[in-house]
């Protein structure tokens, strides 16, 4: 649903994704294409989107913990930078969760 509603305010809103915990398994090279009944897939969602220059970010110390490197990242995810993170938020956080 998080994917599905990313692409739907992707449309006419700025978008920044971050993955972190077990969230790192979906932006892997190696990941399950994970699918349900009437949403795209997580491959086809994540593809919109970077089709559409949504910025997508991987936690590295998340990625770290998974045992994995940047080198196991999906072509177009990159690892979370703090200054682009923090401009993208003009230093707020807001967390919508799913």
């Amino acid at each position: 649903m998080a994917l599905k509603q990313a692409v739907m305010m992707a449309e006419d809103r700025d978008v920044l994704i971050y993955f972190d915990i077990k969230g790192i398994e979906v932006v892997l090279n190696d990941a399950q294409d994970i699918s349900y009944p009437t949403f795209p897939t997580s491959k086809e969602s994540l593809k919109i989107l970077m089709d559409k220059g949504i910025t997508i970010f991987a936690c590295p110390a998340c990625l770290k913990a998974a045992g994995k490197s940047e080198t196991d990242l999906m072509p177009g995810v990159k690892i979370a930078d703090k200054e682009q993170f923090f401009s993208f938020t003009k230093g707020r956080i807001l967390t919508m969760d799913y």
